[in-house]
């Protein structure tokens, strides 16, 4: 099969297409013809020699994929030769074929094509499983995402708005917070002329908001303390900022505040399975409702997964960039 190796850590240049040996599904695995493939930061950080491959795990980047299943282990499932799914994987989606755990495929939603549908996994469970599973986003609760318009925040606005949630963004230029309002948050904060903090104190009375999103770290974390509410939730996904920060921790205390963070590739299969049923149950009937939209911002051939992994790395984009087979 044709499948995208990383050759040597560094840039995209080291992203080369070559010939790969289709690999062998495990038990409770299927086998998925990839049609599409979707490009996430943690591709890059692999790539640059900056988020290791779990054991066991195929050394290919690609987390996410949508295609169909052409063979597998099929003694406990619903799932068959022919179905089109989407799927959460531990690596090796940029290539012809993916393995999956049939516990993490879920369906192709109403309406959807598979370049859409393989848009949804990496950024679906990553959110779920933070904003919902972790940081507890309760009936009525607000919530503020940082980098709104990178693929994470455009699948937190429309979840937590579909869910009923208030929901504010940042983003880096006027026309991304405008593209953030779009997608439903009530008021998007461009960091680089406005204080976030400053905004969302005024928008919620002074309270600040329940749970905070961040792929930021480094200094943002003492401004996003000054901007959560009493036993506020701040989680983050990434230390784009840095991994060190001097902050205050009497307002932890005296607020009751938390401050976590976690990764998704890691976790055990167990809990990834366990996050499909709950996306199952509360975001794909959203999704086939046509409240949550896909937003694409380019396709590219797998040939061109160097190409993509250099758009991302511009941040130049709104919502998510493709890889298409």
């Amino acid at each position: 099969m044709r499948a995208i190796s990383i050759t040597a850590f560094g840039g995209p240049e080291v992203l080369q297409v070559g010939e790969q040996p289709i690999p062998a599904c495990k038990p409770g695995e299927v086998l998925i013809k990839v049609h599409a493939a979707g490009v996430n930061r943690p591709d890059v950080l692999q790539r640059a020699g900056n988020y290791p491959v779990p054991a066991g795990a195929s050394p290919l980047p690609g987390l996410e994929i949508a295609g169909e299943i052409v063979d597998g282990d099929f003694s406990q499932t619903t799932l068959k030769k022919g179905d089109l799914v989407c799927a959460l994987v531990q690596g090796g989606g940029y290539a012809e074929y993916c393995t999956a755990a049939y516990a993490q495929c879920l369906p192709i939603p109403v309406g959807w094509t598979t370049l859409q549908a393989a848009s949804l996994p990496e950024t679906f469970f990553t959110v779920w499983s933070n904003v919902f599973d972790h940081a507890h986003l309760g009936t009525d609760e607000t919530l503020l995402v940082q980098g709104g318009t990178s693929g994470i925040g455009v699948a937190a606005i429309q979840i937590a708005t579909a869910l009923g949630h208030r929901v504010f963004a940042t983003a880096g230029s006027d026309d991304k917070c405008r593209a953030c309002e779009a997608l439903g948050a009530e008021r998007s904060i461009n960091y680089r002329s406005e204080d976030f903090v400053e905004v969302v104190k005024s928008a919620t009375g002074g309270m600040g908001v329940d749970v905070i999103l961040d792929m930021v770290a480094g200094d943002y974390i003492q401004r996003e303390l000054n901007c959560l509410a009493d036993d506020g939730r701040l989680v983050f996904i990434a230390m784009l900022g840095g991994a060190k920060a001097n902050v205050n921790f009497g307002q932890v205390l005296l607020r009751r505040l938390t401050v976590t963070g976690s990764t998704l590739r890691p976790r055990s299969p167990a809990f990834k399975a366990a996050i499909a049923s709950q996306l199952r149950q509360h975001v794909w009937p959203l999704l086939d409702a046509g409240k949550i939209k896909p937003v694409i911002y380019q396709t590219f051939p797998l040939e061109q997964a160097a190409q993509a992994h250099a758009l991302m790395e511009t941040n130049a984009h709104i919502g998510k960039i493709m890889l298409s087979l």
